[in-house]
């Protein structure tokens, strides 16, 4: 069984991530972003549909062309004609060359006007996967800022810098928007490679889903330095109170009750014996 992807769930997604943006971040330049996004992928959705089916315009012109050129070439050989049942060789070979380069040139027209329709639908495709590839950066571009590093170090910033007001959760939901659109526009790069197949569009396929997978996991390092940080960071303080708790003092022994001293009996005075 040939699986397939579902042009109709992409677009859906990709509509859901649009809802999404624009309701964590009412404000923020990525709302359009998301929007046109899914414009261009109901665009592409299109598109790709669209060359799945025959262009019947430039199938029958190829055929009227054809049926034009081989009429054309009998219409000539008809006119031709031998002065004796069995010409001269020299009179042959004249006869023979001119055949031969009609013959080549009817073959590399053919060739020409059988391709047409297939390059027609390359120039398409790769028309639309330009369009692709472009909105790819500017989602690439919307990620730039979003520096880990200034928000874990707390950066002065200057003059020129970026305003940042978001938190961590914040800038973690951003940077996961921007990796979702990455992914999707993959997914609606390999329709494509579903409609025509062409050796040209489907290396133009592998790129884009190239491109944007390394953008991804470029946004995902970034995820996952501010995650590590968060864990540090509930780690240190969880042992803070443990290390600001005061050491118990040993008990204090009861001292004993002073011994009670013996009054002092002054020694008795004893008077001289009378001579």
């Amino acid at each position: 069984m040939q699986m397939t992807l579902d042009a109709d769930k992409i677009i859906a997604t990709a509509d859901t991530l649009a809802l999404r943006v624009a309701e964590r971040f009412p404000e923020a330049g990525l709302v359009k972003v998301a929007k046109d996004f899914s414009q261009v992928a109901r665009q592409m959705r299109g598109d790709a549909l669209l060359l799945e089916r025959p262009n019947w315009r430039l199938r029958l012109t190829t055929i009227g062309i054809l049926t034009a050129g081989v009429l054309l070439f009998a219409l000539v050989f008809k006119e031709v004609h031998f002065s004796s049942p069995l010409p001269e060789v020299a009179t042959l070979v004249q006869i023979i060359e001119p055949a031969a380069n009609i013959a080549i040139l009817m073959a590399l027209g053919i060739a020409f006007i059988v391709n047409l329709e297939g390059r027609w639908k390359r120039k398409q495709a790769l028309t639309s996967l330009h369009s692709l590839r472009s909105m790819i950066h500017v989602i690439d571009m919307h990620q730039l800022t979003k520096d880990p590093g200034v928000l874990l170090d707390a950066i002065e910033p200057t003059a020129s810098s970026p305003k940042r007001s978001m938190g961590r959760i914040e800038i973690q939901r951003y940077l996961d928007y921007c990796s979702e659109m990455l992914s999707i526009s993959g997914k609606i790069a390999a329709l494509y490679t579903q409609s025509i197949q062409d050796a040209v569009v489907i290396e133009t396929v592998t790129e884009l889903e190239t491109l944007s997978t390394n953008l991804s996991r470029k946004i995902w390092q970034k995820i996952m330095i501010l995650d590590q940080a968060a864990r540090e960071r509930a780690r240190h303080e969880q042992a803070a109170p443990e290390q600001a708790a005061p050491k118990q003092a040993a008990p204090a022994q009861p001292k004993s009750a002073p011994r009670e001293q013996a009054p002092k009996v002054p020694p008795e005075q004893t008077s001289p014996e009378p001579a």
